[in-house]
């Protein structure tokens, strides 16, 4: 086999080798034209853990056109195993179709025409981001695989585009024969003449004062790694990578026992809230539409990362059937986390403190404009925590001047960005002390009865189960410090409670545009903070398998709900969402300060007293 080495373990992320096998083996079978994409090599995880290595490739023949999922076999007999068809419009954008659309564009003399209104000649210097259509595609063009543009001037080559959105220029392209049907023109809006660069010094002289901050760890990091396979301070687990999801954590153990069996963030989907004509179409199922994989960044030590790191490299399918590697695509470091625990006892005049130190796992993906990093970090005490990074440029409109922004907020001159949201659906893969679980919702609550509590100060901590699918669409509500308990269904404590994980959600925005809305009924996962479903390895991705020009809400978790299936120990799988309502700051831009989303998982019950009591005190060198 061509490429890389070849996996070590059967959940090993797709190798570069195997990449390019699965993709030979597709075109040997003959059913294929000249002009064709691929969307996506992915392990098939059930049959991995079984020994198989079983890949799912998603390819699109323009010429015809079609679209098939292919099966196909690696290992000692390879083959395709099986082809299905699928609508052609819905698999995901590729790269090289987005770059292909905005050609397209630039070669459109509808679209020359409309930016010449606007004084634009150089459509060299013009970007154009190819954005999914769901939910608004023209009954004119009913069958088509679709795009539209948002659209961005430079002045030069070197210039941020994305601080000079093109107001009310909307090309519509067909996707498969890469041509723009239309151009919409929604009338003239003059241009921004501010510059939003980012380059050290372009807005005056940096910031004195501020000192070199080395992590040094002279004996090394206390991390060991075996191919994927990390050990950590307790902690036993496997780095995965997918096209859809990109980083994927599996096989999670604490000091020997299970927790979760895979965690990865599912889906990320990003409703715009502003009806004006360059803005109402947008809302995004950026993993689902364009693939966590494809857009991760490759980092880089002391940049995106300190201390002593280890990286994992990544591979995914390219559009045009090749394999990519993204160098570095992954970051593995240990962290200084501040105090774990501490007292100081008055009365003896003696104490003890224990720092912290944290092992985090990370990635960064840019999505045109936006960058969102994911950082789950492992803890001495048991936890596990997902801190969702939301960075990058604005995605902007441009606006009159003293035009009112009823539905933004005016962040430069001619420029307002919409109010929006950023909801992400994460996926995990329960095991908690073992395969078999279920789910428990708590919360806080007075007491009723004042012969129980004549001072009116008893406040009762009452657990719910919930054992039905039906029942399994949950929301926050931090009033009554609500939260929820994965229970072990097999193992209890030494206070005779079943063993347990407790689940915090930390940003937790919800819908607000109205039922009927495209957006309200594109992704009705965002709609709840958790859901639940007994795990079925055909139930893969929380907004559905494929968004892309699917009918708004005929795929995802509420869907499979519908079955009613039991909870009550079972393999449970946890759909958490995280979200934010995005009302912008002018201190946002040009580009944006970190907001961070969390989740955090940590034991509850599941230990008898601190597991991080024999963590050994701070060495002299602490001070």
């Amino acid at each position: 086999m061509p490429g890389s080495a070849l996996p070590t373990h059967p959940l090993d992320p797709l190798t570069p080798a195997e990449i390019e096998q699965a993709v030979a083996l597709v075109r040997a079978d003959g059913l294929l034209g000249e002009r064709v994409s691929f969307w996506g090599a992915v392990l098939d995880e059930a049959r991995a853990r079984a020994g198989e290595r079983r890949v799912r490739i998603v390819v699109t023949d323009h010429e015809v056109p079609a679209a098939w999922e292919v099966d196909v076999e690696l290992g000692a007999a390879p083959r395709c195993v099986e082809w299905r068809p699928m609508d052609h419009r819905r698999p995901g954008v590729t790269s090289d179709e987005a770059r292909a659309a905005a050609q397209a564009c630039r070669n459109s003399p509808l679209f020359k025409e409309a930016l010449a209104k606007r004084g634009i000649h150089d459509v060299s210097l013009v970007m154009i981001d190819a954005e999914s259509i769901g939910g608004f595609e023209p009954a004119r063009y009913a069958g088509r695989r679709l795009t539209w543009g948002t659209v961005w001037h430079r002045t030069e080559e070197g210039d941020n585009g994305y601080a000079r959105p093109v107001q009310g220029v909307v090309p519509i392209i067909d996707m498969h024969a890469m041509e723009v049907l239309e151009v919409e023109d929604h009338g003239v809006v003059p241009l921004s003449e501010e510059a939003g660069p980012l380059e050290p010094g372009a807005y005056g002289p940096e910031r004195p004062g501020l000192r070199a901050l080395d992590v040094v760890q002279p004996d090394g990091p206390s991390f060991t790694v075996d191919g994927h396979r990390v050990e950590w301070q307790g902690w036993r687990f496997r780095v995965g990578f997918t096209h859809r999801e990109g980083l994927v954590l599996h096989d999670l153990e604490f000091l020997g026992r299970s927790v979760l069996r895979r965690a990865a963030c599912n889906e990320m989907y990003v409703p715009y809230l502003d009806p004006n004509p360059t803005q109402y179409r947008k809302n995004f199922f950026d993993w689902g539409e364009y693939g966590a994989g494809p857009l991760t960044n490759s980092l880089e030590l002391g940049c995106d990362c300190l201390g002593v790191i280890h990286y994992f490299d990544a591979s995914y399918l390219g559009g045009s059937g090749e394999a990519v590697t993204v160098r570095n695509a992954i970051c593995m470091h240990e962290e200084d986390d501040s105090v774990l625990w501490k007292h100081n006892d008055l009365r003896r005049g003696v104490g003890q403190v224990r720092r912290s130190r944290r092992l985090v796992v990370s990635s960064f993906h840019t999505v045109a404009n936006y960058d969102y990093g994911f950082y789950w970090s492992l803890h001495q005490d048991g936890r596990i925590e997902l801190e969702v990074k939301l960075t990058g440029i604005l995605s902007a409109s441009g606006t009159g001047a003293g035009e009112e922004v009823p539905y933004g907020r005016r962040v430069a001159e001619n420029v307002q960005v919409p109010t929006h949201q950023h909801y992400f659906g994460l996926r995990l893969d329960a095991a908690v002390d073992g395969p078999l679980n279920r789910l428990v919702e708590a919360h806080a609550e007075a007491e009723p009865d004042p012969e129980r509590d004549p001072y009116g100060n008893a406040v009762r901590h009452v657990r719910t189960p919930i054992l039905r699918e039906a029942d399994a669409a949950r929301d926050t509500d931090p009033g009554t410090a609500r939260h929820w308990r994965i229970e072990s269904a097999t193992a209890r404590n030494r206070y005779g409670e079943p063993t347990a994980y407790r689940l915090t959600l930390h940003g937790t925005a919800r819908p607000l545009g109205r039922p009927d809305s495209v957006m309200a009924r594109r992704a009705p996962f965002v709609h709840h903070h958790l859901w639940a479903t007994p795990f079925d390895q055909h139930e893969r991705y929380v907004g559905g398998e494929y968004p892309n020009h699917a009918e708004p809400g005929e795929d995802g978790v509420h869907a499979w709900q519908r079955r009613d299936r039991s909870l009550d120990g079972v393999e449970l799988v946890l759909w958490p969402v995280l979200g934010s309502h995005h009302y912008p700051r002018p201190e946002q831009w040009p580009v944006m300060p970190v907001d961070t989303l969390r989740m955090v998982l940590e034991p509850d019950g599941f230990f008898d007293r601190n597991p991080a009591m024999d963590v050994p005190a701070p060495q002299s060198r602490c001070h």
